[in-house]
């Protein structure tokens, strides 16, 4: 069985999207086929629309990176146990910062979570 380039190609690109986990998260269908509109205050000035399945990817993909960031933190041989928590403590506050984001994804347990508040 010869394969094409193209069909090479295709599978490549399948398989990095899954090892990377860019296609694990559904967006709300609501925003399929939306776009992001960036409006300057300015009304002279130009806005910026972006699709947002574009945005939806970049969201998601940083939250890949941060996972990467964390599992390697949590293996390196050379970091005390306190450095480790006081990166961790920081990863979880960027989780934090994303969850504004939380409204693009269909599915719940999907979400960003932040610190969880004491009760």
């Amino acid at each position: 069985m010869e394969l094409s380039w193209q069909t090479v190609k295709a599978i490549l690109r399948e398989v990095i999207q899954e090892e990377m986990a860019m296609g694990r998260y559904a967006m709300a269908p609501r925003f399929e086929g939306g776009k992001l509109i960036l409006q300057p205050r300015d009304a002279t000035l130009k806005s910026k629309e972006l699709p947002i399945e574009t945005f939806f990817r970049k969201i998601t993909s940083v939250r890949e990176k941060l996972r990467v960031l964390e599992q390697k933190i949590n293996s390196h041989p050379k970091l005390s146990d306190v450095d480790r928590a006081e990166m961790q403590t920081l990863i979880t506050r960027a989780y934090g910062s994303l969850t504004t984001f939380n409204i693009l994804f269909r599915d719940e347990e999907d979400r960003f979570e932040g610190l969880k508040s004491a009760d």
